[in-house]
C-alpha cells in the first residue's frame, strides 16, 4: 500500500550521533534542508557542526521535523531516477516564535554562524527600525543583544536569500533595528558581527504527498519532512567567519572576494527567468516550470531577457553560455514539479531585483529593455487575471486592480517603480505587451 501508515517513522535512533549546535538558522523550510543543511552534512568536519533551525511564518516544519529528531531524507530527482540520502545535520527544530530558545542559542559561546532563509520581503525595514511586528530580523536583534550581554564574542550572519548584496542588505536592516532598540547594541554589532553575502542555487519545489509516498515505498520508512530537489547545487560565499565555519568547500561551496557578478548571474538568469515563466506561464494555463518552458511564447520571453541580461554579465569565470544551457536542462526536468504559483509569490519585491536592474542597464545603454519590460508585463497580466496572489503589497495591488486599462497598468508598475509609472510611453509599452501576451493565450 502506497504511503502505508504502518511503516516505521524515520528517526535518528542513536545511529546518527548529534553534532553540537554551532549554527543557528532562521527560516526552516524545504530549501534550507536541501541546501545549507545538505552542505553542512557533506562538510569534512560535519561531526563538529550541528544546526538549530527555527521556522518562519508557521511552526509546522519544526513540529514535523522534531518528531523525527531532526533527520530527514533528501530526494535528488533527475531524468534517470531518484536517489535518497538521510541528512542529520539539523539537531534541533524549533518554532520561530520561541524567542527564548533563539536568544539562548545565539548567546551560547559555541554558536559561530547564523544563517538566514527568511524570504526577500523579510528584509524590509524603515529608517526608524519599524517592521510592523516580531519579524525574524527583530528576533535576531534581540538574540544578538543577549550575545553581547553574555560577552561571548563575534559571530557571522550569513544571508541565503535571493537579494543582490544580501549580506549588506541584512547588515543595514539589522543596524536600523538595533539603533531603534539601543545605539550601544548597534555599535557592538558593527564591531562584532560579520555579514556574509551569498549566492544560493538549488531548485527545491514543495514536497507533495506523492513524494512522501515515494520515500515510503523506496526506503521502507515514513518521512514527513522529506524534500525533493534537483541534483544540481551551488553556493558562493563572500565574507568573514570570525568564530569559524564548517568546511563547506568539501561539498562544492566556493568562497570569493567579489560576489556581485555571481549574484547577478543567478538573480537575473535563473530567478529572472523563473519570474517570466511563472507569470507568463500561469496566464497561459501552465502549472510548472517545465510546462511553461515548452511554450514557445514563454521560452522566447526567457531567451530575450537572457540576451539583455547577458550583456551586463562580463568575465570569463561566469561562463554565461554554459550557465544558460544548464538552466534550460534544469528547467526542462519534468520530474521536478516546480509549481509556478510558488515562484509567483512576492512579485513586487522580486521584480525590483530581477527586472529593474537589467531594464535600467539596457536603457542606460540606449536600448529599449524590452526583455526586462516583458517580465513586468507578464506580472501585470498575471495579477489582472487572478484574485489569488501573495505579495507584501497585496492591499495596494487590490486597489490598483480596481482601475481599468493603462491606468491599472500604471498603478501596478508604480508599486515596483514610481519613476517608471510616470513614463507614459513605457506604461503604454507594458500595457501592449501584457495585452499581447493574454491575447495569444487560449486560457486568458
Amino acid at each position: 500500500m502506497t504511503g502505508d501508515r504502518t511503516r516505521p517513522r524515520l528517526s535518528r535512533n542513536g545511529s546518527r550521533p548529534k553534532p553540537p549546535i554551532r549554527i543557528v538558522h532562521l527560516g526552516l523550510g524545504a530549501f534550507h534542508r536541501s541546501h545549507q543543511a545538505w552542505y553542512t552534512q557533506h562538510a569534512g568536519d560535519a561531526a563538529e557542526w550541528g544546526i538549530a533551525a527555527f521556522t518562519g511564518r508557521r511552526p509546522d516544519a519544526a513540529t514535523v521535523l522534531a518528531e523525527q529528531d531532526g533527520v530527514f531524507t533528501v530526494v535528488e530527482r533527475s531524468g534517470s531516477g531518484d536517489t535518497f540520502e538521510i541528512v542529520g545535520s539539523i539537531v534541533e527544530a524549533i518554532d520561530g516564535a520561541d524567542v527564548g530558545r533563539l536568544t539562548e542559542l545565539v548567546a551560547a559561546p559555541a554558536t559561530a554562524v547564523l544563517t538566514l532563509t527568511i524570504t526577500e520581503a523579510a528584509y524590509a525595514v524603515d529608517a526608524t527600525g519599524s517592521t510592523g511586528g516580531p519579524t525574524p530580523l527583530a528576533r535576531l536583534v534581540t538574540a544578538l543583544a543577549a550575545r553581547r550581554d553574555a560577552e561571548n564574542g563575534p559571530i557571522a550572519v550569513v544571508s541565503c536569500d535571493n537579494l543582490a548584496d544580501n549580506g549588506n542588505v541584512a547588515r543595514q536592516a539589522v543596524d536600523a533595528l538595533a539603533r531603534a532598540k539601543d545605539r550601544g547594541l548597534a555599535a557592538w554589532i558593527d564591531a562584532n558581527v560579520s555579514f556574509v553575502s551569498t549566492s544560493v542555487d538549488r531548485i527545491t519545489p514543495r514536497t507533495t504527498q506523492a513524494d512522501l509516498d515515494v520515500v515510503a515505498d523506496s526506503c521502507g520508512y515514513r518521512d514527513e519532512a522529506a524534500v525533493v530537489t534537483e541534483p544540481f547545487h551551488n553556493w558562493i560565499l563572500s565574507g568573514d567567519f570570525p568564530a569559524g565555519r564548517p568546511r563547506w568547500e568539501d561539498a562544492g561551496a566556493v568562497f570569493v572576494d567579489d560576489i556581485e557578478p555571481y549574484e547577478n548571474r543567478k538573480l537575473w538568469l535563473l530567478n529572472g527567468s523563473h519570474s517570466i515563466l511563472a507569470y507568463a506561464g500561469l496566464v497561459r494555463g501552465h502549472a510548472t516550470v517545465a510546462e511553461a518552458l515548452s511554450d514557445d511564447v514563454c521560452r522566447g520571453a526567457v531567451e530575450g531577457f537572457w540576451d539583455e541580461a547577458s550583456r551586463h554579465l562580463t568575465g570569463d569565470d561566469l561562463e554565461i553560455p554554459k550557465y544558460r544551457k544548464a538552466l534550460l536542462e534544469r528547467f526542462g526536468n519534468s520530474r521536478i514539479a516546480h509549481h509556478l504559483t510558488q515562484i509567483a509569490m512576492d512579485g513586487t519585491t522580486k521584480l525590483r531585483m530581477r527586472a529593474l536592474p537589467v531594464l535600467a542597464a539596457e536603457r542606460g545603454a540606449g536600448r529599449s529593455g524590452d526583455g526586462a519590460a516583458r517580465m513586468i508585463a507578464a506580472w501585470v497580466a498575471y495579477l489582472s487575471s487572478t484574485a489569488q496572489f501573495h505579495d507584501p503589497l497585496a492591499s495596494d495591488i487590490k486597489d490598483a486592480k480596481r482601475l481599468d486599462g493603462e491606468h491599472r497598468t500604471a498603478a501596478l508598475v508604480g508599486l515596483i517603480s514610481p519613476e517608471l509609472a510616470k513614463d507614459t510611453a513605457f506604461v503604454s509599452r507594458i500595457h501592449r505587451q501584457q495585452v499581447s501576451l493574454t491575447a495569444t493565450s487560449t486560457h486568458a
